[in-house]
């Protein structure tokens, strides 16, 4: 079983008559992903400043380590990534992760090999000043990576970066995670998470409204199962017929049903035999679940 690095005890936090936090609980245990998911406004940031320590904790309890928010010992193992990362513009990339490193109490060699890692070398000796929001944002990354954290928080992490950095990205959250860190990804990349996460929170003006795994949401929300069945052009209107489904374009016929039906309507298609080319199941996305959960009527 996992270590819980991170506990949050039924945390509330007011901002003068309106309360941004309402007794939120929520535990991150050593090599886990948790998505931390809401609308602008819902609480993500906040709860993220109180986790470091940098926003007081106006009811409950956040431990670290067990240790207080903002203290050495939390301090000690944690690192942070801000959506909007800022750097001095006039040292270059290495010397702005040379003096990183140094403070880690790192060896000097590490400065390289984490430049690599980020894909920086190429500009590494140029003065961040001339860098865009994506080069910025490796750095940051290479900055997490140092001495090998226990806890990683990342707000919008992959904001700037272009396709295949986001793709590298998930590559070093895999690295992190395989070496026990616990990280906790704030993020409205919904479609990039969906495979990459253990866990999903969700926000809603400050309430925890579902906290679980992809599958244990999907179970819970009973969102419709879409399938799409594939068929000679020639085909479509008898199959359409058949299934009860909606054609689509010339080729295709669409019918949704719940999870607990899936079965019985896919045994229905297969009957149909040579009438069939293909079809796919689609479940619920994780889009289709913040929208139910962070929107919708929440199912107890």
């Amino acid at each position: 079983m996992p270590t819980n690095e991170l506990v949050i005890r039924d945390v509330s936090k007011w901002h003068g008559k309106v309360e941004a936090i309402s007794g939120v609980n929520l535990t991150l245990g050593s090599g886990e992903r948790v998505a931390l998911l809401g609308h602008n406004g819902a609480g993500k940031t906040t709860l993220i400043r109180m986790i470091l320590g940098l926003t007081r904790i106006d009811g409950g309890e956040i431990s670290v380590f067990g240790a207080a928010p903002g203290s050495a010992r939390a301090r000690q193992d944690t690192a942070y990534l801000p959506e909007a990362v800022a750097f001095h513009k006039s040292l270059t990339g290495r010397e702005q992760l040379r003096l990183f490193t140094k403070l880690a109490g790192e060896p000097k060699a590490v400065t390289d090999s984490l430049l690599e890692r980020v894909g920086l070398e190429d500009a590494a000796d140029r003065r961040i000043g001339t860098w865009s929001k994506g080069m910025r944002q490796r750095l940051g990354l290479a900055q997490v990576m140092l001495g090998r954290p226990k806890l990683a928080l990342l707000d919008e992490p992959t904001s700037g970066l272009d396709p295949i950095s986001r793709t590298d990205f998930y590559e070093i959250l895999d690295e992190l995670v395989a070496q026990g860190t616990a990280v906790l990804v704030s993020s409205h990349a919904l479609t990039e998470l969906e495979a990459r996460t253990d866990r999903i929170a969700i926000l809603r003006k400050g309430k925890l409204v579902a906290e679980d795994s992809l599958a244990s949401l999907r179970r819970r929300a009973q969102l419709p199962v879409r399938l799409i069945v594939s068929t000679a052009s020639e085909n479509a209107a008898q199959v359409a017929t058949e299934l009860g489904g909606a054609r689509v374009n010339c080729r295709g016929v669409e019918l949704s049903c719940t999870a607990h039906d899936k079965m019985a309507r896919l045994g229905r298609i297969a009957e149909l035999g040579g009438l069939v080319d293909d079809v796919d199941v689609i479940p619920p996305s994780l889009e289709d679940l913040y929208r139910h959960f962070a929107t919708g009527e929440i199912k107890q």
